[in-house]
C-alpha cells in the first residue's frame, strides 16, 4: 500500500507518541521526582518516560529513554497499557504504558530529576503526578501474558483531569 492510502489527513485528530515507563524490584517501583528547573511536574514522582522520535517503534522508544533516563536496561520490558489523552484540541498523547522488573544496578543520576525506589506501600504519601494514583495500580497489577489496557483521559469544563478505563 502506498503512503498515499495510509489516510493521512490534517483535518483527522492526532496523537504525538509517547512513552511512560515503571520499573520494578520486589516490592519497590522507581519512580523519578521531577527536577525543580522542569516545566511540568517540577517536584513531583512519575515514571520515566519521554517523547517517540522519527523512526523509533514504541519498544524503542521506550528502551532509549529508560536507558537516557536510569541507564537501566530490563529485559523483561512490555507494554501494558495504552492511553489516549484528549488536550481539547486537534493534537492528542498517545501515551504507551510499559512495565518491567530489574534485580540489580543502580539508576544513574539524570537531569530529569531524583530517581528513588519507593515501596509500593509508600507511593500514595508522595506528591504524585495527576494521573498516577490511578494509573499506577492498574500497571502494577498486570500480569504478564493479559492484554494491555486501554484509558482515556480528558479534562472537564473546569480542567480537572478525567481518567476512563476501557473494558
Amino acid at each position: 500500500m502506498p503512503v498515499t492510502d495510509q489516510g493521512v489527513s490534517h483535518d483527522r485528530y492526532q496523537l504525538i507518541p509517547r512513552t511512560l515507563i515503571f520499573i520494578t524490584r520486589g516490592e519497590s517501583v522507581l519512580l523519578l521526582k521531577g527536577a525543580d528547573h522542569k516545566r511540568l511536574w517540577a517536584n513531583r514522582y512519575n515514571g520515566v518516560g519521554g517523547h517517540v522520535e522519527r523512526g523509533e517503534d514504541i519498544l524503542t522508544a521506550a528502551r532509549r529513554e529508560l536507558k537516557e533516563e536510569t541507564g537501566l536496561v530490563p529485559a523483561d520490558l512490555q507494554l501494558v497499557g495504552t492511553v489516549t489523552v484528549d488536550t481539547g484540541q486537534e493534537t492528542g498523547i498517545g501515551l504507551y504504558v510499559f512495565k518491567g522488573t530489574c534485580l540489580e544496578g543502580e539508576p544513574i543520576p539524570s537531569q530529569e530529576g531524583e530517581l528513588e525506589w519507593v515501596p509500593v506501600a509508600e507511593i500514595l504519601r508522595r506528591e504524585l503526578v495527576e494521573d498516577l494514583p490511578v494509573l499506577l495500580p492498574r500497571v502494577l497489577s498486570h500480569k504478564p501474558g493479559e492484554p494491555p489496557f486501554s484509558a482515556r483521559y480528558y479534562y472537564d469544563s473546569n480542567d480537572k483531569l478525567i481518567v476512563e478505563f476501557g473494558n
